[in-house]
């Protein structure tokens, strides 16, 4: 049964927007979440922003020839029906496999996408129309392009349910962040905490730059002994 989308708080979109992937990962990793960043899963036009909303799954299996069918895309059970699924702000995560020789997606569905204001589209595969997806505007990390559709390789199933992209568990209403270095997942419990911890951690970084780039050395510095972050603590007070 499909899950609803719940609906995320403002402030946690704006913080998190500030916050690298690269931040997010350090955070998650102490508190022991090592597998978080999906794999394969690059902008497909450079200098895409930041992006952070609620994941909305998509999930596809192996070709069979009797359900792989053009005529499957007028289904019930269709890419097309899960489109007019998503809520505004969600970012799509399609889980393809890995499949690199057919398209999940290409302009026309994308376009739709963006009608409906997705904010991005996540997915271990590829997409099709390459040139016409970036000119949607939807913002969208990939594997790259492939002309053959989705039903050259793949059978889609369902959305709203949990699925594996990129070599990631990815449950609906998890929230996903994404930037140049990929998506990154944060478990939907695990937000609120998340979120203040990557605030922190990417203040105090920002403060070890400013010491880097005035000349100082890393030993003590990065990560910050006891005098480093009473110097970090006396800083942030003014």
């Amino acid at each position: 049964m499909s899950v609803d989308v719940a609906s995320l708080d403002q402030k946690i979109i704006d913080t998190l927007s500030g916050i690298s992937t690269a931040t997010l990962t350090t955070v998650l990793l102490k508190k022991g979440l090592r597998n978080v960043w999906m794999r394969g899963t690059r902008p497909l036009k450079p200098g895409q922003p930041r992006l952070v909303g609620r994941a909305f799954t998509l999930r596809f299996v192996p070709a069979r020839e009797d359900l792989a069918t053009p005529a499957s895309w007028s289904n019930p059970i269709s890419t097309r029906s899960a489109i007019e699924a998503m809520a505004e702000g969600v970012i799509v995560v399609a889980d393809a496999m890995g499949c690199t020789d057919a398209g999940i997606f290409g302009d026309i569905l994308c376009a739709r996408m963006a009608k409906r204001k997705v904010a991005a589209l996540i997915t271990d595969g590829v997409v099709r129309d390459g040139a016409g997806v970036i000119g949607t505007g939807l913002p969208v990390w990939c594997q790259g392009n492939a002309a053959p559709p989705s039903v050259a390789g793949l059978t889609f199933i369902n959305w709203q349910e949990p699925v594996g992209c990129g070599g990631v568990a990815v449950f609906p209403n998890d929230v996903v962040v994404v930037d140049d270095d990929g998506a990154v997942l944060i478990p939907a419990a695990l937000v609120d905490e998340v979120t203040e911890l990557a605030a922190e951690q990417e203040a105090q970084e920002s403060w070890i730059m400013g010491e880097v780039e005035n000349g100082a050395s890393l030993p003590g510095l990065y990560p910050p002994n006891a005098e480093n972050k009473a110097r970090y603590e006396a800083s942030r007070k003014k």
